[in-house]
């Protein structure tokens, strides 16, 4: 007969031990470590509709970490953030007579899925596209069963669209004449739907600093601030004010850096769309990790992520003396931050346009900067990357008007 507490150590080894691993998983609405690293921002904090916009009459409410919309008009709860190329992540939960879907490069209200957005559809079998196809260009029918959580994983690059459903392949798409970029919509057409875990990686970033010298960056040797190239391949600043600046201007773009303050209630920024040459003559994206009576919701000088003198940061989420990550998407007049992947501004300019960015609204071209605010700057970055955004058509449909509306927030 076998030993019981044999029997007891496999019992435990089956079913109580996965049990514990899956419980130790990763948090829902979460980024590990590692994913901050390799650039995915969360789209979804989990608690809030911060950075998204309500296009129709649908009861879409948050309830434990989970978007559920069960009754209401047709449409979109969508991103008020237009992205490219990206992979995507996102959850859904939907009984089987459920037809919704995830709407990818979408216009704010589109018209057709066939011309003006790709929507992956969550539908049933009967459907004539069932969950995992694109509606009205490519019909799929992979197993998916309904009541239970399931995982779209999406590639969004230049024409091609791939999709797993769990972790498989089901769908690759190609589209000559693609649209370039736009937002992501969760959708309600009939029925209930739930989504969590919606995040994302941009695609295409490129590097702009080599970790060697400054090759590409113009330097003020006649300003306070200086900056050198460290051992470690990363770019030290000390004293000011002063500023590094890139050669090569950027207008509509994803930019991403690795920052660390190497003492307390430091400040600086990275400015962009600046006049070339003046200045920090540019839209500035604050670095500085204070905030009040300990309530990270009350950031100090605006806030790490926060548009200075525009915009607040709503939380602070970096601290000082520990490196962080920040993403910035600016792209017309709207510009979104993203601290370690948490986002902590979204902000339309709605003033009038003006070459000055300081008096109004520049959408053209300009350089990136990097700050050196006064004598006690000490600050270290590395990582500095970005990818230009392309026009919403293509070439071939220049002519059709682009939706470009904005949140206004």
């Amino acid at each position: 007969m076998p030993n019981p507490r044999v029997l007891l150590a496999l019992l435990f080894a089956l079913i109580v031990a996965p049990l514990t691993a899956a419980n130790a998983e990763q948090a829902p609405n979460t980024l590990t470590e590692a994913e901050i690293a390799d650039g995915w921002i969360l789209l979804f904090d989990g608690e809030t509709t911060f950075g998204w916009r309500r296009e129709g009459n649908t009861d879409w409410t948050i309830d434990q970490g989970v978007i559920r919309a069960t009754k209401g008009d047709v449409g979109l709860l969508r991103t008020t953030t237009q992205f490219a190329n990206y992979q995507l992540h996102v959850e859904f939960r939907a009984p089987e007579e459920t037809n919704s879907g995830v709407f990818l490069r979408t216009a704010p209200k589109p018209e057709s899925p066939t011309y003006d957005c790709y929507e992956l559809n969550i539908a049933p079998e009967s459907n004539s596209f069932p969950t995992g196809s694109l509606v009205g260009r490519m019909k799929v029918t992979p197993e998916c069963t309904p009541d239970q959580w399931h995982a779209f994983d999406v590639t969004v690059n230049q024409g091609t669209i791939v999709v797993q459903l769990d972790g498989a392949e089901v769908l690759k798409y190609e589209d000559p004449q693609y649209l370039g970029m736009g937002f992501i919509g969760l959708q309600h057409n009939s029925g209930e739907v739930e989504f969590r875990n919606v995040k994302l990686k941009p695609l295409g970033m490129e590097s702009i600093f080599n970790g060697k010298d400054f090759t590409g960056w113009k330097t003020y040797p006649e300003m306070d601030s200086k900056f050198t190239v460290t051992e470690a391949g990363e770019i030290h600043a000390e004293n000011g004010p002063g500023q590094l600046e890139s050669e090569k201007p950027y207008g509509d773009f994803v930019f991403r850096i690795d920052a660390i303050t190497h003492a307390k209630n430091l400040n600086s920024g990275v400015f962009f769309r600046c006049i070339p040459g003046e200045k920090m003559n540019g839209y500035e994206c604050q670095i500085h990790n204070g905030y009040e009576a300990e309530d990270r919701t009350l950031p100090i000088d605006h806030g790490t992520g926060a548009i200075f003198r525009r915009v607040k940061a709503r939380r602070v989420v970096s601290d000082d003396q520990k490196w962080f990550t920040k993403t910035l998407i600016a792209q017309g007049p709207h510009i979104s931050v993203w601290v370690d992947g948490y986002q902590v501004t979204d902000w339309t300019d709605h003033r009038k346009k003006d070459d000055n960015p300081r008096r109004g609204l520049r959408t053209a071209p300009g350089t990136i900067m990097l700050q050196g605010h006064d004598p006690t700057t000490d600050l270290s970055f590395k990582n500095l990357q970005i990818t230009e955004l392309p026009q919403r058509w293509p070439v071939a449909r220049n002519s059709k008007p682009a939706d470009q509306e904005e949140a206004s927030n």
